[in-house]
């Protein structure tokens, strides 16, 4: 399938700006989840009930739109697991894991998109891209301390942050490669697909709803969903679908330079010089992906 043109009427800078204020939110998205997770919340719990809020309403749209979306409904349930299971596995690794181990992990992200914009839509990945993909997972490394990643043994949250980077790059292919529906409509299928997952898994006893939680706490749950999540992925979602995915997968990663600097700020940690050499490398591997022309 040959590259789909971005959309004539809108400003190559206005998807890099929204995706790069998208990012900024979805940076400091570990700061709620965390909270949440205090009150004994998991991930299964606040996928159902946050994301799951914007799911509600994502499947009447889906279903009133089923006569113009026919045509695509094996994209549209595909597009609904990839991005339920990303945002499932994302706050599951969040809640339980270290904020800036699991970000870095999830953002292997950048290797992933590229690779699948080349292989599944024909993007070109010349030397300038293959040296910000590079840089920036270079960066990821340094954050994690270089070498001394390979010591500490991996666990549950690092396998699940590998598995949402994965399956949100993709989400983001999928997204783009399904250029002919509306970015509504993709946005609806992938809050529905988060019900799909966190439904079941509930039904099941894996992660039941737990008890003793406030009701305010619920509330705040649902107004997080309603509100900063359903705006921070469909401003990255309408970004994405306005740009190539290997350029997306790299100004994203700006995310973790966010909840890198955001934790380390609120836990009252300094970031040490091999940390802040990691964080130059991914800003300056986003500035120059955001300065280049489309190919």
């Amino acid at each position: 399938m040959s590259e789909p043109a971005p959309c004539p009427s809108t400003r190559p800078v206005y998807p890099v700006l929204v995706l790069l204020c998208s990012s900024f939110f979805w940076g400091l998205t570990w700061l709620p989840l965390k909270y949440f997770g205090g009150f004994g919340l998991e991930g299964v719990n606040v996928t159902l009930v946050g994301y799951g809020s914007v799911g509600v309403l994502a499947v009447p749209w889906l279903l009133r739109r089923a006569s113009i979306l026919r045509r695509d409904s094996g994209g549209i349930l595909l597009l609904s697991l990839l991005g339920g299971l990303a945002n499932l596995a994302f706050a599951s690794a969040i809640v339980k894991g270290d904020v800036v181990r699991v970000m870095v992990l999830f953002y292997l992200l950048p290797a992933w998109g590229v690779l699948g914009g080349w292989l599944l839509l024909g993007e070109r990945v010349d030397r300038a891209r293959k040296l910000t993909v590079a840089g920036a997972l270079g960066g990821a490394f340094l954050i994690l301390g270089g070498p001394k990643v390979f010591v500490q043994s991996p666990s549950l949250a690092d396998a699940l942050a590998v598995i949402s980077g994965l399956a949100l790059a993709l989400n983001n292919v999928l997204f783009r490669k399904m250029d002919r529906v509306a970015v509504p409509d993709k946005v609806a299928a992938m809050f529905a697909g988060c019900l799909l997952w966190a439904l079941p898994l509930t039904l099941l006893g894996v992660q039941p709803l737990p008890s003793g939680v406030p009701g305010e706490v619920w509330l705040e749950l649902v107004a997080f969903g309603l509100v900063w999540l359903f705006a921070a992925t469909a401003g990255t979602q309408w970004g994405v679908s306005h740009m190539e995915t290997g350029r997306s997968s790299v100004l994203i990663i700006m995310e973790l330079v966010t909840a890198v600097i955001s934790a380390a700020l609120i836990n009252g940690t300094q970031l040490r010089p091999i940390e802040w050499l990691g964080g130059i490398l991914i800003v300056a591997s986003a500035f120059v992906e955001a300065r280049r022309p489309e190919a």
